[in-house]
């Protein structure tokens, strides 16, 4: 399972730098268009934090502290800094999935989050499904702020940990 679920997140991870890339100007990632919660910049870094937090620190020790109401209250952080916490945040995710054993994952998870405590395994597919959920978000965020269509290819199957040419 830690093969799939390093796949899954360095396909979203991989399609979340192509997304702010495809900003024309760095300004818009910042851009709260009306009804929106938040913006793409925040989402990003809230996605960069989970993943550190939840997943490096948590799982794998590295030491991340995290700031989760910074996540959301930043502004004009610079894109070249966002992309360059997304790829810390994908070498820490697949170095961590990468050491989990079989009883790592049947094994509770090691805090209590909204006051439950669930397993390892499923709380890894939750991360992936919420990591989903928000690049969906900043999807439609830049196609809002910049009235620009183009996709970023952020379902690619051929990413899938058994994908094979045929």
């Amino acid at each position: 399972m830690t093969n799939q679920l390093a796949a899954i997140v360095r396909r979203e991870l991989g399609a979340l730098s192509r997304e702010l890339n495809l900003y024309p100007d760095e300004t818009y990632l910042w851009a709260r268009p009306p009804g929106t919660p938040n913006t793409a910049g925040n989402l990003a870094l809230h996605i960069v934090g989970n993943l550190r937090a939840l997943i490096g620190a948590q799982l794998g020790g590295t030491g991340y502290e995290r700031d989760r109401d910074a996540e959301f209250a930043k502004r004009g952080v610079a894109r070249s800094e966002i992309l360059a916490e997304i790829e810390v945040a994908a070498r820490e995710v697949e170095e961590t999935l990468a050491g989990l054993t079989a009883a790592d994952l049947a094994a509770p998870y090691p805090v209590a989050i909204a006051g439950v405590r669930f397993r390892v395994d499923d709380f890894l597919l939750h991360l992936v499904s919420h990591l989903s959920f928000h690049l969906g978000q900043i999807d439609y965020h830049r196609r809002i702020v910049t009235g620009v269509k183009t996709g970023a290819d952020t379902l690619a199957i051929p990413a899938l940990a058994s994908a094979e040419p045929q």
